[in-house]
């Protein structure tokens, strides 16, 4: 087959493959020419999830009569002027393709009016083509409806999904801007009906009190980070308001909402230990720098970034947030009646319980802490510091309980234990003096291929925390000292439940392989479940406890503590 210049209906729509991939698409590169024109006012309407008709209409500085049609010529924009102007692009949008593009594959209406004109200007395409053109009066500002998007290109109108999935990634593609301006007001109608609406107050909080309510939005702490010339701010959850996934991680650089990994990963570690397995933070983090650090052209989509200096940014989004969660994230608080149960529930529970079938005190405590995910208060909370606390006693041989100034604590034993294990190591592994036990005598340890080699993998990190072996051919190694936090362990036994626990990977949060292995140490020489405490033991479990920098959960981001403040046992015994 010949070499041809393809027709331009066809590059066209080729073109617009790369930038409309559905409804969202298109209301995303709208909203940015919204906001690149200096609007503050937005309105987006959709219907049929975006399928039968798009309108964003805003107050912005509208586009003189005379350039209308060349708006949606390829590549003519008003945000470039040379080649110099793509080492520092300001604004959203600077290719000049979007309008093209959606014209290509749609019917498209267009009434714009500058301030500074008596008279708006109309137009009407399809298919990339001006049909008609006219002037019109109207306010100032631009109104642009799109209609029967991919009308012309069946193939990739199949492949849209149902309306209100459609709409869902609409709506998500305007919280983030709102996110992304809270000085600007945005409002959202699907099918006549208004599921979104930010007031514009310039509050962040007030943002995410419409996104994601005022329960969500009062437990979220804010961050404040950075240096002169890259600034990290905006909102992180508290640890006890996780997810499933990462997808609630959201993050804009110069205003821009981007996705990037390396920056999820950053907010992600500056959790670590703080979040149960498999669970992931809340945060909208925002970062403000010289546009000429960060290259915005680098995706067909404009999703991802690239850095100049990448790891300087991670570092400072990590270090911003980790900061936050160090000095201001509560410990949790529990009440013994959930709203995130319903109250048939907790007594279905309760009865179970007092049938001694179900769960155990403990599996409620740990059930009433997770239901946090679910968007409910779990209470009201403390400061991240431990106050002084005075031991009463000891539960089940599991919990220690507690009074303190602001009421009564329950401490998981082993879950404090290892946090107070877990600092303790970290600290002598930063001054490498690990303090080692040598064993009276070497002991043989005859490993399965699997453990065998994963010993021969992390060799040289469990000599670093306290571990002394040696290969002895084959699958088989000499055992001869171990850290003196196993000390009166059985040394053999201790070793391979070690590995047991790094081959299940028990820590996937963990920010490095030596980490993993330090929070596994520490959960083998840990205090048990099960086990009796003198109450010396337990005041000086609980006194080392409230010396830890982050005393409010373990190393695998389980609870600590749970807190009954003064006035709900007050309530629960009828005093108020």
């Amino acid at each position: 087959m010949p070499i041809r210049v393809l027709p331009p209906e066809v590059a066209g729509k080729i073109a617009a493959g790369e930038v409309v991939e559905r409804p969202a698409s298109v209301i995303k590169e709208l909203v940015e020419n919204s906001l690149d024109a200096g609007a503050t006012d937005i309105r987006i309407e959709i219907r049929e999830g975006g399928r039968r008709l798009m309108r964003v209409a805003d107050n912005g500085c509208g586009i003189p009569a005379e350039e209308a049609p060349l708006a949606f010529a390829r590549h003519a924009t008003s945000k470039l002027s040379d080649v110099t102007d793509l080492d520092r692009i300001t604004t959203l949008g600077f290719r000049g393709e979007a309008l093209a593009s959606i014209a290509a594959v749609s019917q498209v209406t267009l009434l714009t009016r500058p301030r500074e004109q008596a008279m708006g200007r109309y137009l009407r395409l399809e298919a990339g083509r001006i049909l008609r053109q006219e002037g019109r009066g109207c306010p100032a500002g631009t109104v642009i409806t799109v209609e029967r998007l991919f009308q012309n290109v069946p193939a990739r109108l199949k492949f849209l999904r149902r309306p209100q999935t459609e709409a869902g990634h609409i709506h998500t593609i305007v919280a983030n801007y709102a996110l992304a301006f809270p000085h600007i007001r945005f409002r959202l109608t699907s099918d006549g009906r208004q599921i979104f609406q930010s007031s514009g107050s310039g509050q962040l909080r007030d943002v995410l009190i419409a996104v994601y309510g005022l329960e969500v939005a009062e437990r979220m702490l804010a961050v404040e980070g950075g240096d002169d010339d890259l600034r990290v701010w905006g909102f992180v959850g508290e640890p006890a308001l996780h997810r499933a996934n990462r997808r609630y991680i959201t993050l804009f650089v110069n205003r821009r909402w981007i996705q990037d990994r390396a920056l999820t990963h950053a907010i992600a570690q500056a959790y670590h230990t703080l979040l149960p397995v498999g669970r992931h933070p809340l945060a909208v983090i925002l970062l403000e720098m010289d546009p000429g650090e960060v290259d915005v052209n680098v995706h067909p989509t404009k999703r991802e970034v690239k850095f100049r200096d990448g790891r300087r940014v991670f570092h400072a989004v990590q270090k911003a947030v980790r900061r936050t969660l160090v000095e201001r994230a509560p410990v949790p608080e529990m009440s013994p009646a959930p709203r995130t149960w319903a109250a048939a529930d907790w007594d279905r529970r309760q009865g179970l319980l007092r049938a001694g079938q179900g769960e155990t005190p403990g599996q409620m405590a740990m059930e009433i802490y997770r239901t946090a995910d679910l968007g409910e208060e779990p209470g009201r909370v403390g400061p991240v510091r431990l106050p002084l606390l005075r031991v009463i006693g000891q539960v089940g041989q599991t919990y220690i309980v507690a009074e303190g100034p602001q009421g009564m604590y329950l401490i998981d034993q082993h879950a404090a234990h290892e946090r107070v294990l877990y600092e303790q190591l970290l600290a002598q592994r930063r001054e490498q003096a690990v303090a080692s036990q040598t064993l009276l005598e070497p002991l043989p340890l005859d490993l399965d291929p699997v453990l065998a080699g994963l010993l021969a993998e992390q060799l040289p990190l469990l000599q670093q925390v306290g571990f002394q072996i040696e290969p002895f051919g084959g699958s088989s190694y000499l055992l001869r000292a171990v850290p003196t936090l196993l000390e009166g362990a059985d040394p053999r036994a201790a070793l391979v439940d070690i590995l047991e626990l790094l081959r299940r990977g028990d820590d996937p949060l963990a920010a490095q392989a030596e980490e993993r292995l330090i929070a596994a140490v520490c959960k083998r020489a840990a205090i048990k479940a099960g086990q009796t405490l003198s109450p010396e033991e337990m005041q000086q479990l609980v006194r080392q406890l409230e010396q830890c920098e982050s005393p409010r959960t373990c190393p695998h981001g389980r609870p600590t503590v749970l807190h009954f403040s003064v006035e709900q046992l007050e309530k629960e015994f009828g005093r108020r």
